[in-house]
């Protein structure tokens, strides 16, 4: 009982808040639909009791659930490790290449940047992640990759049991005119008949988590292959955008200057290993990272330094003519901005008339920039 005890505390209860959210509620609606039905409709096809493929077949189907769980809740749970408040390097003299969070009161170690759902820094910051409802960064970055890995295969494996089902359901009731095609129908002819009888119900709802299978097929594995784009070249989301901006700011001002990326190691299993390993813990400790041959330990912050500086004077200034409560989709503001809202969690900027804005990027009907008060910037979306 005691052991039980230590580890089920507060905190993890606390953590359970996560699940009340939009992201968490439809993900583990999909999983939970594909999975049953996966496993009602591989009774209903190839009974795992009379042969052994049957068995492995609903093995590895059971499998796929328990690991795509696993490293679902890791991600969640687990989280991607926050920056302690008020860290400072150990050298006083590196506090010049870094940013100060006046949030967090404490300056941001390399690759880490805050993370306004969160309300903290948090450590190789990737992206935060609304499926998940938490961040992807240092400690969970493998298990949400590997999600993203398993998600599509299991649904794979689900697709295949619902076509089949559907098939074999369907043979003796209606006629295709397959009298060519030979396979072994003897699952469909089971005697005694299935518990489950295959009905119109049924046939519905093996074709909507069919339609679930595929699109989750489709849009998890596109994001699988960016996130391995990302990891094989030692990156983040955040990291890519960065340099892009670094060669922009120097193409824009023809700069005698080439930006190295400093954490890519040389080669692509090198960087592999920097996120996956076998004990399942990342290599470092988050805080500090190393850099190739010939790169500062901070350069790449000195680059956000740079940029940050360089946002100021490109920023475009505009005065506020009109209130904006900071609705996500305002009626009163037209019905093709309420339409073009960004499918974002940015916050959305309460304005006032007269206020002052620095507007750095920008859709057709919204910006993103940052509200100027008091010498201090509050950064989001605006309503054009």
């Amino acid at each position: 009982m005691g052991t039980f005890c230590s580890v089920i505390k507060f905190e993890n209860l606390q953590e359970l808040k996560r699940l009340c959210h939009w992201g968490p509620i439809i993900a583990l609606g999909v999983i939970a639909i594909c999975s049953t039905m996966a496993m009602i409709d591989s009774v209903l096809w190839y009974w795992p009791l009379h042969t052994t493929g049957g068995s492995v077949n609903f093995i590895m189907l059971i499998n796929w659930t328990v690991m795509i769980l696993y490293n679902y809740f890791n991600a969640m749970f687990v989280g991607p490790g926050f920056v302690p408040l008020r860290w400072k390097p150990e050298i006083s003299q590196d506090t010049m290449y870094l940013q100060y969070c006046k949030v967090c009161q404490a300056y941001k170690a390399p690759r880490s940047h805050h993370c306004r759902k969160c309300n903290r820094c948090v450590m190789k910051m990737d992206h935060h992640c609304p499926w998940i409802n938490n961040c992807c960064g240092y400690q969970n970055h493998a298990s949400f990759t590997l999600f993203l890995l398993l998600a599509p295969l299991g649904c794979i494996h689900a697709a295949f049991i619902f076509v089949m089902t559907m098939y074999t359901q369907l043979y003796n009731r209606l006629s295709f005119g397959w009298n060519t095609v030979k396979i072994d129908m003897s699952a469909a002819r089971r005697d005694p008949l299935p518990v489950v009888p295959f009905g119109l119900a049924a046939f519905a709802t093996t074709l909507f988590a069919l339609g679930l299978a595929l699109g989750t097929t489709i849009a998890v594995g596109m994001l699988f292959f960016i996130q391995m784009k990302i990891i094989l070249r030692n990156k983040t989301s955040i990291e890519s955008w960065i340099e892009e901006k670094a060669k922009d700011r120097i193409q824009y001002y023809q700069l005698d200057e080439v930006f190295v990326f400093p954490y890519d190691m040389g080669s692509r299993w090198r960087n592999f290993k920097q996120v996956f390993t076998w004990s399942g813990v990342p290599e470092g400790d988050g805080l500090e990272w190393p850099v190739r041959e010939g790169c500062h330990p901070y350069s790449l912050t000195i680059e956000q330094l740079k940029q940050k500086a360089d946002k100021r004077v490109r920023s475009v200034r505009y005065k506020v003519i009109e209130d904006y409560s900071g609705a996500c989709c305002p009626l009163n503001k037209g019905i093709k901005t309420f339409f073009t809202s960004p499918c974002t969690e940015e916050p959305r900027i309460r304005l006032q008339k007269g206020e002052f804005i620095l507007a750095t990027r920008g859709l057709r009907y919204w910006l993103y920039g940052d509200k100027i008060l008091d010498d201090s910037f509050i950064e989001g979306l605006l309503v054009e």
